[in-house]
This record gives C-alpha cells, sequence and structure tokens, in this order.
C-alpha cells in the first residue's frame, strides 16, 4: 500500500513538474510573439522562376496581416468575438493579400487590431493589447497594432493594416518603425472589411526603407520610371508647435539632412493652418455654423473634426445593420461614438464632402512641384498602458489634427522612426500629392540613411539646445516677416526681419530680405547696408546683388550700380 501511495505520489509530481513546463512553454511563446498574432498560418508563394528570368520581387520576404482581410478558409474576425459568431469563414483570398504572395512573399498569420478596427489605441480586451517592442509598458497603437508590433520584433519583415484616422501611421509612430498610408483608392479594397470608405486606405509597416519600397512597387502595380529628387521640402512649423517633446529634436533633423542631400534652397517653412484657411473656402460656412461667431476654431481643427464625423456616418452607414441586430459589447470609449446619435442634414454632409475636396486640391497645389511636406507623425509620446490620456479630448485634437491632414485630402504620407526621447520613440512623417506614392517612397528611400545619421548627431550633440531652439525661432521670425511683406505691411516685415537677424546673424537671406521691405519704405541706405552684408556671408546671392543695384541706382551711385549685375 506505501509502495502504490509512492508511486501515486512520484505520477503527481511527474504530472504537476509537466503542466509546469508546459505553462512556461506557453507564457515564453506569448512572450515571443508580443501579443501580435490572432492566428498563426502559411500561404507560401509560387516557386520561384528559373534562371535567367528574375525572381519573384519579394522572394524570401514574410509577411502578416490585420484581421481585416479575408483569407479562404480562415475567419476574419474585426477585432470582435461576435463579428466571428456572426459570419462564415472566408472562401476566398483578399486580392491586395494574393498579390503579396504571388510575388514571392510568405504570408505567417493574421494580427490584433481594436474592436471593429475603429479605436487608435491598439487596445483590444477580447484578444490582449500587444505589447509594444519599442517602449515596454505603454501602449502600442492602433487599429492595426498587431501588425506593427509584429514588424517592431521582426517577427515579419512587412506587415498590412488599413488606415482611416491613423490606423497604420499612429502604431508606425508608437513602435518606432516606418508606417505607409498610399494615396486613397490607390490599393484595392476588396476582400477588406470597410470602416471609413472615403477615408480608408489600405497601408503597410517595415524596417528597411527599401522593404517598405519593394512593396510599394508589388501593391501599387508602378511601372519603372526615373527617380526624382524633391525640388521643395516644406516644414510646416505651426504644426511642430503641437509636438509634446523638443521641437529642434525632429525638425532640426529634417533640417540638416535636406541640407547635406539637396541643398538649403529647397528648404520652405509654411503655416499650415493659414495655408488651409485660404485655400478650403467650405471652412468658412462648417466654421459658422460650429462657432456661431462666438469662437474662432483652426483650420485644421475643423478638418479634424470632419476627419472624425466622415467616420462614424461611413462605419454606420456599412455596419450600423449588424450593431443594431447582434448588439456587441464595446469598449465604452467605442461605444459612445458608435452609438451616437448623427441627426446631419444632407447639406451638411455635402459641406464635408466639399471639404475633403478642397483639401485634395490644396495640398495638390502646394506639393504640385515634387514637394514633400513635414508634419509630427504624432503629437504625443505613446501613453502608458491603463491610463486615460488617449481618451481626453486634447491629446484627440492634437492626434486628429496632425492625422486628418492625409486622411481627407487623401493624399500619401509615410510615417519615419526618428530615434528615441525619454525612451519613447519619434516619428516624422512626410506627405506627397494624392497620387505621389512612388516619388514619396523613393524620397524617404533616398533620406533615410541620411535622417538616422542625423539622428545619431542629434543625441550625441553637445550643443546646447538654446542654440538650435534660437536657429528655429529665427526660421519662424522670417517667414512670419514674408507673410508681412505679401500683405504690404513692410514696417512690420523689417521688424520681423531684424528679429531673425537677432537671432541668427549669419543667415544672408534675411539681411537681403530686409533691404527688399527697406526698398519698398524708400529707405536707400539701409537696403544697401542690408545687401553689403547679406553679399559678405554669401557671395553667391544673387537678389542681394540685384536690390543693392536699385538702391544704389536710386542713391543716384549709378556706376556702381550697373557693376553689380555685371559680378553676376
Amino acid at each position: 500500500m506505501a509502495s502504490q501511495s509512492a508511486n501515486l505520489w512520484v505520477l503527481l509530481g511527474l504530472g504537476l513538474a509537466g503542466i509546469f513546463l508546459v505553462t512556461r512553454k506557453l507564457r515564453k511563446a506569448v512572450r515571443e510573439d508580443f501579443g501580435a498574432f490572432i492566428e498563426k498560418l502559411q500561404l507560401l508563394p509560387p516557386p520561384p522562376p528559373p534562371p535567367p528570368k528574375a525572381p519573384h520581387p519579394l522572394t524570401g520576404l514574410t509577411f502578416a496581416v490585420s484581421d481585416v482581410f479575408d483569407i479562404d478558409g480562415h475567419e476574419t474576425g474585426f477585432g470582435h468575438p461576435d463579428w466571428v459568431k456572426t459570419h462564415e469563414k472566408a472562401s476566398w483570398t483578399s486580392p491586395v493579400v494574393t498579390t503579396l504572395v504571388e510575388g514571392g512573399a510568405t504570408c505567417i498569420g493574421k494580427t490584433v487590431v481594436d474592436e471593429l478596427a475603429y479605436g487608435i489605441s491598439g487596445e483590444n480586451k477580447h484578444y490582449g493589447t500587444p505589447d509594444n517592442p519599442a517602449a515596454s509598458g505603454r501602449l502600442p497603437g492602433g487599429s492595426s497594432s498587431g501588425a506593427a508590433v509584429a514588424v517592431a520584433a521582426n517577427l515579419v519583415d512587412f506587415s498590412l493594416g488599413v488606415d482611416t484616422v491613423g490606423g497604420v501611421r499612429i502604431p508606425a509612430g508608437f513602435c518606432g518603425i516606418l508606417g505607409f498610408r498610399p494615396s486613397h483608392g490607390a490599393v484595392s479594397h476588396v476582400g477588406v472589411i470597410p470602416i471609413s470608405t472615403s477615408l480608408d486606405t489600405i497601408g503597410w509597416f517595415a524596417k528597411d526603407p527599401n522593404i517598405l519600397r519593394r512593396v510599394g512597387h508589388v501593391l501599387l502595380q508602378l511601372p519603372y520610371a526615373v527617380q526624382r529628387s524633391p525640388r521643395q521640402i516644406i516644414i510646416a512649423d505651426d504644426c511642430f508647435q503641437h509636438l509634446k517633446i523638443p521641437v529642434d529634436r525632429v525638425a532640426q533633423v529634417v533640417i540638416k539632412s535636406t541640407e547635406m542631400l539637396f541643398g538649403r534652397q529647397i528648404l520652405k517653412h509654411e503655416n499650415v493652418e493659414g495655408y488651409l484657411e485660404s485655400k478650403v473656402p467650405s471652412l468658412k460656412e462648417f466654421h459658422s455654423k460650429k462657432s456661431n461667431g462666438e469662437f474662432k476654431t483652426s483650420s485644421t481643427s475643423l478638418i479634424a473634426n470632419v476627419m472624425q464625423f466622415l467616420q462614424r456616418y461611413e462605419f454606420k452607414q456599412n455596419h450600423a445593420e449588424w450593431i443594431s441586430l447582434v448588439k456587441p459589447v464595446l469598449d465604452p470609449a467605442i461605444s459612445a461614438q458608435i452609438y451616437e446619435t448623427l441627426e446631419i442634414p444632407d447639406t451638411v454632409i455635402e459641406n464635408y464632402r466639399s471639404i475633403r475636396d478642397e483639401m485634395r486640391s490644396a495640398i495638390h497645389f502646394l506639393l504640385k512641384d515634387d514637394g514633400i511636406l513635414v508634419i509630427p507623425t504624432i503629437a504625443d509620446p505613446p501613453p502608458k498602458l491603463g491610463g486615460k490620456e488617449i481618451l481626453s479630448e486634447s491629446y484627440q485634437s492634437r492626434a486628429c489634427s496632425l492625422l486628418s491632414i492625409a486622411s481627407v485630402s487623401g493624399c500619401c504620407q509615410i510615417a519615419i522612426p526618428l530615434g528615441f526621447h525619454n525612451k519613447c520613440p519619434i516619428s516624422v512623417s512626410f506627405i506627397a500629392r494624392h497620387g505621389g506614392d512612388r516619388f514619396l517612397l523613393d524620397t524617404v528611400h533616398t533620406m533615410y540613411t541620411s535622417l538616422q545619421e542625423q539622428v545619431d548627431i542629434a543625441s550625441k550633440s553637445k550643443v546646447s539646445k538654446n542654440v538650435v531652439s534660437k536657429e528655429q525661432s529665427a526660421e519662424i521670425a522670417k517667414e512670419k516677416g514674408n507673410e508681412a511683406f505679401k500683405d504690404k505691411q513692410w514696417q512690420k516685415a523689417i521688424g520681423f526681419y531684424t528679429e531673425a537677424i537677432k537671432l541668427s546673424g549669419a543667415i544672408a537671406t534675411y539681411y537681403s530680405n530686409r533691404a527688399l521691405a527697406y526698398l519698398e519704405l524708400g529707405s536707400y541706405l539701409q537696403a544697401e547696408a542690408d545687401c553689403n552684408q547679406a553679399i559678405t556671408l554669401d557671395k553667391k546671392n544673387v537678389k542681394a546683388y540685384l536690390r543693392r543695384a536699385t538702391a544704389r541706382e536710386m542713391l543716384g551711385y549709378y556706376k556702381e550700380a550697373i557693376e553689380d549685375p555685371q559680378i553676376l
């Protein structure tokens, strides 16, 4: 009897040890995939063609897809178990996925999305929130959280997501990887669950800009074309004021990289707020209805409101019947928006759509000559898990003001990692006009190494922040001077240019611009003196020579006036 009891204890001990080992293995597996995957599977590419034919363009690469893409024989979960219970398994595979597999890539699984792919936090109480590999204990961002985490954790080479109001750009920014939102309509949505038809785009993540571009060539079906360099890179100064980290840590990296690769002459600065206010006339009607003349709302905030409304309105058009029938239990933040009653007249909806069309035209006009608009991807660092910060009105306003530029205009945008600040990823975004996808992918591919080099220099630099911020402040003052000059406010322009010179007195353009304002006021001696200083700083400043010639002519120095153009 004692022998039997001993054997029983041995067996029980072995059983418990086995359970312990299995549990450890399961926990290890969870840690290894960072909670990114809903389901593992395998879609293998066709055999490579025999030589001398070139291999498939994506040969050897692996990828994952967000749980909104149909794959034959598998459930498309849409981030909610009630959706799975009420829908059959897919009977075919989304053409986007098929195209990538036929291009040589292997699909290895489906990844977590926010509930109904609607949120921006990356949280999902049903399947678990994926761990952010770049910032432990912080949100991964959504809606395509699992897809971003899979790339950030090196589980796949690239992944697919859906970007409606930032579903690819936000997780790319939070996880410190590249995220591409193509031009609206550039990639087929067939076989993908819709969220908001007029805003949805199929986007993708990668760590390597070469892979990001190769996937783009396959999905966008781009023919061969000669690569073009940007003719202007426009820093959206006002957008950078939203940042909750030092502005120079982001903007100066882009400025220095641009100067090294293309020269300072292609750098421009723009107040996007004012530009859109003047170029999107339908905003005025929208503003008057929102404010009743009592307060002024910024143009980017109004456009963010348009984006959020279209998301809610079109989501309900697509899924209201299912929600009404099934009554799924939803996260309160999502539920409040989805169940909100929208009693909006048709005329207002048409006005929203007019704003969308005017936005596309405005951005196209701004960036038509191979231009890039530079903005922060997201204003804030990734919030901590379990916090409510991301739900606050101020957080949402800062985020959506930036995200709405591409979402509403339909333009293409790439989120680019720029290292870390206080152990959180930093991200900047490049935007190109609608249809400029190849140009944007090529530009980022060209600039990426230089940008990362500048990140390293910035992080190691011992130059005080005050010196850098003075340079940035000087550029802002110069742009204000340019705006005043356009409005024929000559004295005001001189004041701004003088401020720029005080902040950074080694820039020839500031003196040359002030000289032009002095000419308009008839202050020819001051204009000549400023031109002399500009030429001392930059012997190739053509405008300074021409303006000095004008000043000398008005002062009666005809011989010297004639000599200036001859020097050129």
